[in-house]
């Protein structure tokens, strides 16, 4: 095996047993050679490599086998069948609770897992004092842990897991919990490991967290891994296939994905609109909507793909709607060039209901905005849906297409300096107040 590949599954697959009554487990031991037992794949034939310092990001609905991939990595599960290489020390934050016993102290359970992570006494007493400090638990430190918020638990279980030296890291989910302060300072943290080349493994349902950390992810389901590519495009892989599931005629519906396939890197490969603005895509199609076209259109009405940042920018689409629909609605996304979505809205959440359309009507459509976002290049991903509820949910998806459009963003060189996203315009103000005022205050 390489020593550039931290990690490596060949043909991994895990089988668990399904017993109907607790008397068949019994049958099956006193009665070896026939089976009482239903058999549940949670993982079947996974084969994957990751290199040294590489920062991959899983994802999936639950039940899709991560959690259980992640447990074979870091050692807690043994696989059924094939063969499993990790070079490097494992740091693993899975599941909330695993790896502390509710009845130690959190001093207590730091040495326990350093020692499991192959720390000595020593080494784990040089770091105490800085693990103490990340947690931030104050005198809990010496408490049960059973005493402890889920928040805190998470704080002295990352604290941990980040201070041990690892040369892999696993989070599992386990980001979620706690306050906003703490996942800044968690996520600050595991910049710094991606940049010190730490391969790094980030189980997450929060796709702007995979687009910001990740280079690489992996969409899972049913126990398979359905494909290995840029996290825009698993990202929007695995949103597609989520909006067909809760359709009321999924079976409608065709998600189509960029058809160019290479065998040997097992993924789908890059097209380009320029040579700068790379563009894979993935899109939802029902045959009751046809887009006839997509224009980005300047303060002049002209077609244009470039825009000084704080101008004025026109979304303009033709729709030929081929059925009758009582509540249609349509939306747009931008995001930029790693996948991120920096806006987006529809007009459902606009209240700007279209009303009845009739069958074969064709819709000239149009959503004029301000751009006060930063330099870069951005893209367009656009929707068609149908029955409007909640926070701008669809009981219907008609047409979901991303990257129909791109546009680059110049510089204002009338506008203030700034750096960020999004230019928020602020005005500053001073005035004179007597010393009196300020002690009254």
């Amino acid at each position: 095996m390489s020593e550039e590949i931290a990690i490596s599954l060949k043909n991994i697959s895990k089988c668990y047993k399904r017993y109907a009554r607790p008397v068949d487990r019994l049958k099956e031991i006193l009665l070896p050679g026939k089976s009482h037992a239903q058999e549940f794949w949670a993982l079947k034939d996974v084969d994957l490599e990751v290199s040294k310092g590489e920062t991959l990001g899983i994802i999936g609905q639950n039940g899709s086998g991560k959690s259980t991939l992640l447990q074979i990595i870091a050692g807690t599960l043994t696989p059924t069948t094939g063969d499993v290489f990790v070079n490097g020390r494992i740091s693993a934050l899975l599941e909330l609770g695993s790896g502390f016993n509710p009845e130690f102290t959190g001093r207590q359970n730091v040495f326990f897992n350093g020692r499991i992570l192959g720390l000595s006494q020593e080494e784990i007493a040089a770091k105490f004092e800085d693990i103490a400090a990340f947690a931030e638990i104050g005198e809990f430190i010496d408490r049960p842990v059973k005493t402890y918020s889920s928040g805190m638990f998470v704080r002295l279980a990352f604290a941990v897991a980040v201070n041990v030296n690892p040369e892999i890291l696993i989070v599992d989910e386990a980001l979620s919990v706690g306050d906003i302060y703490f996942q800044q300072k968690c996520f600050e943290r595991i910049r710094e490991f991606r940049d010190r080349g730490i391969t790094l493994l980030f189980v997450s349902h929060d796709s702007g967290a995979i687009h910001k950390l990740c280079q690489k992810a992996l969409l899972m389901e049913s126990g398979k891994l359905i494909l290995e590519s840029k996290p825009k495009t698993v990202i929007d892989l695995y949103e597609a296939k989520l909006l067909k599931k809760r359709d009321l005629k999924s079976e409608e519906l065709e998600i189509k994905v960029l058809p160019d396939y290479d065998s040997e890197a097992k993924k789908y490969q890059n097209y380009s609109l320029d040579e700068d603005l790379k563009i894979e895509e993935v899109s939802i199609n029902s045959n009751d909507v046809n887009i006839k076209y997509i224009k980005l259109l300047d303060e002049d009405n002209r077609e244009a793909n470039v825009v000084v940042s704080e101008k004025i920018l026109t979304l303009s689409m033709g729709i030929l709607f081929l059925t009758p629909f009582e509540d249609p609605h349509i939306g747009f996304k931008i995001r930029d060039r790693t996948g991120e979505v920096i806006f987006e809205t529809n007009t459902y959440c606009m209240k700007a209901n279209l009303g009845n359309v009739e069958k074969d009507e064709f819709l000239e459509l149009s959503f004029k905005f301000e751009v006060p976002i930063s330099v870069g290049e951005y893209t367009i991903s656009v929707g068609v849906a149908d029955i409007g509820y909640g926070e701008g949910s669809f009981r219907r998806t008609l047409v979901y297409s991303h990257n129909v459009a791109q546009f680059k963003v110049l510089i204002n060189k009338e506008s203030i300096l700034w750096a960020g996203i999004v230019n928020l315009k602020p005005t500053f103000s001073k005035q004179k107040a007597s010393k009196d005022n300020y002690i009254k205050n």
